[in-house]
Order: structure tokens, then C-alpha cells, then sequence
């Protein structure tokens, strides 16, 4: 199902995300399975936990997984998981979820802006070294959209100046560089599982992932309150634990989500084919040896504002991923004064087209056509 009622004159509906879509592709198996964990009982750090997080780690190409509440806390466990805290720095990108910045700072450490790179939208890593100081101690690379970040480069500078690397993947599930899935390189990456991701719950959820024992242990005992055993705190932790429901749910998904990238992939090839001859508009690239997942389809456009207001009226809900940048939003004026060119331009163009697996080609040629007719 692609198109709903709108409230937009002789337009229907077409969403930007649509998690319902996916719902009801795998219905019945994801109807079962919610009943097979409300039926045994266990409702938290159970069996599904335990499968999923071996299921997902297996996928990413890692020995260990370890299953939060939230993208958010999985960022947050990594950082202190590694032992990052007061008085630390922390080199990210502003163009970004907020999650990523917010992470850090409940982290206590400080968050180090380097510009986007403006084809990618990536970290721009020719810029990374410049910002490195005896305080900097990890590096959060952003697989924004679903294109790979080049991890090579990154690994290369983290390994000369000793910094812990923490991917966030949480618009990457799947995504590949140079042969081996994002999440597999740094020394841990976290993933979000929030509805309308590559891979979506129903509700929040989120992992960490990591080939180092002693860092899943630890973060392990960090997410729930520091428990070797129960009621016993080895060390200070807290709570931010995957429910079973959600862990069962992702389960039926993760069978699905390589084709499900693939079904993101095909719409971005009629997008691009569609509008290379008939708009004016940027299209996204993608960096050497990486396939691009496309959890979001973006392209970019001077008059950014007067399209979306044109897309919306013709039903058409494109979104802007993201309008303000982190260091420029108010509860961050603290960080303002950067140069960030490239960050600061791209949050003015940027523009994330409708994109998800259940699309069909028909929908998305009606958007080609609104765009050539709307002469974007």
C-alpha cells in the first residue's frame, strides 16, 4: 500500500516512510511471533534477546551483540563501554540525528565537529587529523542515509593516534564497505531499530555490536544496572534493555532485510534514472566499493523550501533530514562559531524523497513526473 487520502486537493497521499507498509507484508509472521512471547511469559532478556543478538551480529560480520533500549542508548553505552567521559573529546559530524551529540555530551565528553564531505555528506576525513588534541579520544563516524562512511581512512588515523572508533550505523543496517558490512570495523557500532529504519521495530529498539569480549561484557553489565547476578551490582550501571516482544518482531525482519535493501536500491535507480534528464536537482552518490542502503533517498535543490512546499501540495511528503545543523541548533549555542561550510550548505538544499521497500514503481514514477512537471 503506497498511496493514502490526503488532505491536499485532488492529491492522494504519498509518504516519505511508511512502517505500517512493512507490518503488513510480514503480518502473520510477526503476529506469531509477538504471541509466542506473550504466550511463554518471559518478557525481558529472554530467548529472543539472546537469538537476535547473536542472529544480528552474525549478519554484521561480529562476534557479539547486546541489545538496548534505543539508538540513543546504544551510542551512550559504547562511549562508556570505552571508558570516554569528563573531560574527553569526541570527534562527529554535526550533520547528523542529534542522537549522535547527544550521546556524547550524557557522556560527559565533548563533542568535536569536522565538516561533511559535500558529495557523501559523510565525515569528511582529510579534515579529522587538523582536529585531533591530547583530549580527543574516540571518533563516531555517521553512515548517514545509508552510504558507508570510508571507514579505511578512519581506522588509519584512530590507529595512529590510539582513538577508539564508534560507528553509528543507525541508518546503515546492511550497508557495505569494501566487502564487509558497516558495524563490523570500529571498535564497536551501534545500530537503531526505530520503526522506520532499514530494519524497524515496533516501538524503540536498539544494539551495539563489537568483536571484543572484554567491551561486550562490560556492556553488558553496564545495561542493567551493573548485575553479575541479580540484585548485585559488580559496577555502576543502568537500565536500557530490548524488550522480548521487539527482539522477536526484529527477528522476522532480519530475514527480510537484504532484499528490503535491495527493493531501496531499485527505487533509487528510477529516481535517478528518472531525474538525471528531467530535473536540475543533486543527486546522491555513492563512495567507490560501498553499496548504499538508502534508508533515505536525498537529493538536494537551491529552492529546497519552495519544492517541499510544491511536494506537499500534490500529496507528495518529502522531508528534510536534516534542517538545522547540531551546532547550530539552541540547546547547542555553546558549540556555535565553526566553520562548517559544507554542513551548513547541505542543511539549506537537502531534501529525502519517499522510500521504503513496499513502493512500487508506478508511485515512484509519479514522483519523477511531479518533479520534471514542477521543473525541480
Amino acid at each position: 500500500m503506497d498511496i493514502f487520502c490526503s488532505e491536499s486537493a485532488g492529491y492522494e497521499m504519498i509518504l516519505c516512510s511508511n512502517p505500517l507498509s512493512q507490518y503488513t507484508s510480514h503480518k502473520k509472521e510477526i503476529d506469531s511471533a509477538i504471541s509466542r512471547v506473550l504466550d511463554k511469559g518471559w518478557y525481558i532478556l529472554g530467548d529472543e534477546v539472546k537469538a537476535f543478538e547473536k542472529e544480528f551480529a552474525d549478519y554484521i560480520g561480529v562476534k557479539y551483540g547486546v541489545g538496548v533500549g534505543n539508538g540513543t542508548d546504544a551510542l551512550y553505552l559504547a562511549l562508556k563501554t570505552c571508558g570516554i567521559g569528563q573531560g574527553d573529546e569526541v570527534i562527529t559530524v554535526s550533520h547528523t540525528a542529534v542522537a549522535t551529540v547527544s550521546a556524547v555530551e550524557l557522556a560527559g565528553a565533548t563533542p568535536v565537529f569536522v565538516d561533511i564531505d559535500p558529495d557523501y555528506y559523510t565525515l569528511d576525513t582529510t579534515k579529522v587529523e587538523a582536529a585531533i588534541t591530547k583530549n580527543t579520544k574516540a571518533i563516531i563516524p555517521v553512515h548517514i542515509y545509508g552510504q558507508p562512511a570510508d571507514m579505511d581512512a578512519i581506522i588509519t588515523i584512530a590507529r595512529k593516534y590510539d582513538l577508539k572508533v564508534i560507528e553509528d550505523c543507525a541508518q546503515a543496517h546492511g550497508a557495505m564497505y569494501k566487502g564487509r558490512r558497516v558495524g563490523s570495523f570500529g571498535d564497536m557500532a551501534c545500530f537503531s531499530f526505530y520503526p522506520t529504519k532499514n530494519l524497524g521495530a515496533i516501538g524503540d529498539g536498539g544494539m551495539v555490536v563489537t568483536n571484543n569480549e572484554e567491551l561486550s561484557i562490560k556492556a553488558k553489565l553496564l545495561r542493567e544496572y551493573g548485575w553479575e547476578e541479580r540484585y548485585v551490582s559488580k559496577v555502576k550501571g543502568w537500565n536500557t534493555r530490548l524488550d522480548e516482544i521487539q527482539a522477536a518482531i526484529l527477528r522476522v525482519k532480519l530475514k527480510y532485510l537484504d532484499s528490503d535493501n535491495n527493493s531501496r536500491r531499485a527505487i533509487a535507480k528510477i529516481y535517478n534514472e528518472g531525474m538525471k534528464q528531467n530535473t536540475s536537482l543533486v543527486l546522491p552518490r555513492e563512495l567507490n566499493e560501498t553499496v548504499h542502503v538508502y534508508h533515505l533517498y536525498v537529493v538536494r535543490s537551491a529552492n529546497r523550501d519552495n519544492l517541499l512546499h510544491s511536494l506537499k501540495e500534490r500529496g507528495i511528503m518529502a522531508a528534510i533530514h536534516y534542517p538545522v545543523p547540531v551546532h547550530l541548533q539552541p540547546a547547542y549555542s555553546s558549540l556555535n562559531g565553526l566553520n562548517l561550510h559544507n554542513t551548513e550548505k547541505a542543511a539549506g538544499e537537502v531534501l529525502s524523497l519517499p522510500v521504503y521497500p513496499e513502493l512500487n514503481r508506478e508511485t515512484v514514477e509519479s514522483v519523477v513526473a511531479v518533479l520534471a512537471e514542477l521543473k525541480a
